[in-house]
């Protein structure tokens, strides 16, 4: 599918995850916190919870109902602050505070998951991975690269089949940022798109 890396390269050359972190551990934590929220809504509490908590030992012991109030403007808060608090107290208690390159161990987790671990196994250690989420999804059937029934898994195999290894990091936040820019869910920019000739949406919506 050289036509859509190619055009993914004009349109972002050097693309990187929105999420805002200094430590390994801030961008695991900032991964599960974006569930069902905006990167950019993230950020905004984010800078307040790792200001004032900026160690894990800090976030470890930080009174549960303050995290709670922090982290309130992203919503299912109450089960993301236990999260925040467990994560914590996990990697301290067995990796030395260390976001290990370890897919089995981080997925024991709470709150963490597949595509949070390709996210931050991505981002950490450049692994080759793809990580499905709802931009990444459409964008993928929109551009027949996987069929409107595919569940994630089911299209992160597929992107790993039709594109390089190699571009797949690169590849994922590319797609992320151009559905969240230009293949929108509401009113994509279909007009000046150059994947028109390859898009499902765009040719339903010249009928």
């Amino acid at each position: 599918m050289k036509i859509v890396t190619d055009y993914l390269d004009q349109l972002f050359s050097n693309p990187r995850c929105e999420l805002n972190y200094t430590k390994d551990y801030e961008l695991l934590i900032s991964v599960m916190l974006s569930a069902q929220t905006t990167d950019k809504r993230v950020n905004m509490v984010t800078s307040i919870l790792y200001r004032k908590y900026p160690t894990l030992k800090d976030l470890a012991s930080a009174d549960i109902e303050d995290i709670k109030e922090i982290i309130k403007p992203i919503g299912t808060f109450n089960k993301k602050a236990v999260n925040v608090k467990e994560i914590a107290i996990r990697l301290l208690e067995d990796t030395n505070g260390i976001v290990i390159n370890n897919r089995n161990y981080l997925e024991t987790l709470p709150g963490v998951g597949r595509k949070t671990v390709n996210v931050v196994l991505a981002n950490l250690y450049n692994e080759p991975l793809i990580a499905v989420d709802t931009h990444v999804a459409r964008v993928s059937k929109r551009l027949k690269i996987a069929k409107e029934n595919d569940d994630v898994l089911t299209i992160e195999k597929k992107i790993n089949r039709k594109f390089p290894k190699d571009k797949l990091n690169k590849l994922h936040h590319q797609l992320v940022l151009f559905g969240r820019y230009y293949c929108k869910a509401q009113k994509p920019e279909c007009d000046n798109c150059r994947l028109q000739t390859i898009c499902n949406y765009y040719k339903k919506k010249k009928k």
